[in-house]
């Protein structure tokens, strides 16, 4: 297989789709395939829920899409028509209408008179209109949220000074403003437990009725019953091969969060997920990341399906049994850490499914749960999934990237020797211990950075691994090659928070996403400290501009002094601070650099954005009907996975 796999599916707009092997899984015994498939069919079926969460017209709008693209008789080979499809294709992508990482509003390629001209060449049988509505008023209701820029521009917008809930698209809150949202958790937060308080606001809608704000909850019998009805009936079957009592009962317990919607359930539940450590196969199936959110507490519906790489897991374990060597060396002010690391355990994993929010672009590394208080007191789980880091890693070999912005061919070999090794260590050092790392001070509400709150913390965790890559202590344990290595991560690093991520920004936006603001806060807050000792510099040669470090040890002391500084403003939820080092940093551009790196990356006909299709899992049986194995395929096309889950799937 090793030879006759393609990783990459096929390339549009902005995005490539690829491909990921499932190594391993035929070794699997029968009871754990069962388990995988249960607990992939459980990840499915949540699909339209995050749908519905990233706007409230997603779904009508992609199932309109979708039956114009299935029933459609005419000429499928016109340029409107092919602009269709790449529309329909970026839909499925960013999970509805916005950009899946800009939250911008997709552009259709296309006109609102070619769209009509496709309905009215299809049955309107098969056209999703609502009980009570007509096609004309469906069409009204949704051509202006397809076409009009100035409709539900932003998904998530976080801009300074904006009312940040009104001017968001995400469909988490209806009829309130910022400030009644805030006001609202701030007096649930006042009545709670002070020392094990719950993640309020993380599994509903917030919405004003008749006069009034209320909850309305994502559970059975509540909003997304529907999905989540369908997802309790695999989990149960799920539950019938677990592997052990253990990972039995944490889908028990997930089961009772869906059924009432209580999150000291979901606290329960979180625990006992994160202390069930023994088994191969592991799952996580709910509302996990606030990322969507403008205010960072609503959660997002996600899944994956993975079992353990237990040659890899090596790497992790060695890194989490020292978690605590790691707390006690970390350069932030002594006040701040943990006196004592708990539960802190780490794997290298196998994704065989992923779903919802994961799906189809992903993270490469988990740290879960995200409670601040079960952290300190029990401890996080973290996980690097290997065999996605491994088709990412292929898809991009020879693809001309490094010799476009890389500095010189001194960089360019530290790269080709050293950066696979690097970079997955990064992202282990990343979630093994940074998020695991450091503790509020007594009082401070988890919540208090708002806004700014995703970013600051992802910047920590990046700190936390730039910071240690570098020590000797990773090289006598043999978790890098020499001391030479951590240069790698360094300057591939700096690179993408300066220069090469501004790919992913179109011409006179600013930074918006988290992840992206965390990158380039580190990178031009590191530019500017080091600048009059030029440890790192912006150079021009022949006309390009580069990045070009000259001090690897004093970039490290620049990393270990921002760490601090950003572990002050967590501790303390310096909110002020917060927004300060974010708006100076993180969110503007410059606008001649940004028109460079585009027009060279241009050049090269990559894909900022990677995504992937999963393979497919198929039930064997015998003549009696029983199952006798699970087949993996790896053959289905994107447009084909896309209809099918449409088909199979669809629950709202």
């Amino acid at each position: 297989m090793e030879e006759t796999f393609h990783y990459t599916v096929e390339q549009f707009a902005d995005l490539q789709i690829l491909r990921y092997r499932v190594p391993g899984f035929e070794r699997l015994s029968l009871k754990q395939k069962m388990l995988v498939y249960y607990l992939s069919q459980a990840a499915l079926e949540g699909r339209d829920i995050l749908f519905d969460q990233n706007g409230k017209y997603n779904l009508q709008i992609r199932k309109l899409l979708e039956a114009v693209y299935i029933h459609y008789q005419g000429d499928r080979t016109t340029e409107d028509f092919q602009q269709f499809e790449i529309y329909l294709k970026r839909i499925w992508f960013s999970n509805g209408i916005h950009h899946h990482y800009a939250c911008d509003k997709l552009v259709p390629g296309f006109s609102a008179e070619y769209l009509t001209h496709l309905m009215a060449s299809v049955d309107p049988s098969v056209l999703p209109v609502n009980k009570g509505e007509s096609v004309r008023a469906m069409c009204d209701k949704l051509f202006p949220v397809i076409f009009n820029p100035d409709v539900m521009p932003k998904r998530v917008n976080q801009a300074d000074g904006e009312d940040l809930v009104l001017t968001s698209a995400a469909n988490y809150y209806e009829g309130v403003t910022q400030a009644e949202a805030e006001a609202f958790y701030a007096a649930r937060k006042a009545e709670g437990s002070p020392t094990e308080p719950v993640m309020y606001g993380m599994n509903s809608r917030l919405a004003k009725v008749d006069g009034q704000i209320q909850e309305q909850v994502w559970k059975v019998g509540g909003m997304y019953s529907a999905a989540i009805g369908k997802i309790i009936g695999w989990l149960e079957k799920a539950g019938e091969y677990a592997e052990n009592e253990s990972q039995h009962e944490v889908i028990r317990l997930l089961i009772d969060f869906y059924r009432t919607g209580d999150l000291h359930t979901f606290d329960v539940y979180s625990i006992a997920w994160l202390k069930d450590t023994a088994s191969h196969i592991d799952f996580v199936n709910g509302f996990i990341e606030s990322y969507g959110d403008p205010l960072g507490m609503k959660a997002s519906w996600e899944s994956i399906v993975d079992f353990k790489d237990a040659e890899a897991t090596r790497r992790t374990e060695l890194i989490s049994s020292h978690a605590q060597w790691f707390e006690d060396h970390s350069p932030v002010d002594a006040r701040f850490k943990k006196e004592a690391v708990k539960g802190v355990s780490a794997k290298v994993i196998t994704a065989a499914i992923l779903a919802g929010d994961l799906y189809p672009s992903t993270a490469i590394g988990i740290n879960l749960p995200n409670s601040n208080w079960i952290r300190s007191v029990h401890g996080s789980k973290s996980v690097t999934i290997g065999n996605l880091t491994e088709a990412y890693n292929r898809a991009a070999r020879g693809n001309g990237f490094r010799e476009e912005f890389v500095y010189s061919d001194v960089e360019r070999k530290l790269l080709d020797t050293y950066a696979d090794i690097t970079d997955d260590l990064h992202t282990d050092l990343h979630e093994c211990v940074g998020h695991g790392s450091g503790k509020l001070l007594p009082g401070v509400d988890a919540d208090a950075l708002r806004a700014y709150g995703s970013t600051i913390e992802e910047a920590r965790a990046d700190l936390f691994g730039l910071y240690y890559l570098a020590d000797a202590k990773l090289v006598e344990w043999g978790l890098v090659p020499d001391a030479e290595a951590y240069k790698a991560e360094y300057y591939s690093y700096m690179m993408n928070g300066l220069m090469t991520q501004l790919v992913r920004i179109e011409p006179g936006r600013t930074v918006e996403e988290a992840h992206m603001r965390n990158r380039q806060l580190i990178a031009r807050w590191v530019l500017e400290q080091g600048r009059e000792a030029k440890v790192v510099e912006l150079v021009v040669r022949e006309g390009k501009t580069y990045v070009r470090v000259n001090d690897y040890v004093q970039l490290r002391a620049l990393f270990g002094k921002l760490l601090a500084e950003v572990q002050r403003i967590k501790s303390e939820g310096d909110y002020e601070a917060a927004r300060r080092l974010v708006e100076t940093y993180g969110v503007q551009i410059d606008p001649a650099l940004h028109a460079e790196v585009l027009q060279r990356y241009e050049r090269l006909h990559l894909a900022p954005y990677k995504g992937f299709v999963n393979p497919v899992y198929t039930l064997q049986t015998d003549a009696e009907g029983n199952v006798t194995d699970v087949q993996i395929a790896y053959t289905e096309g994107y447009a084909e996975q896309m209809l099918r889950y449409s088909r199979e799937y669809s629950n709202l």
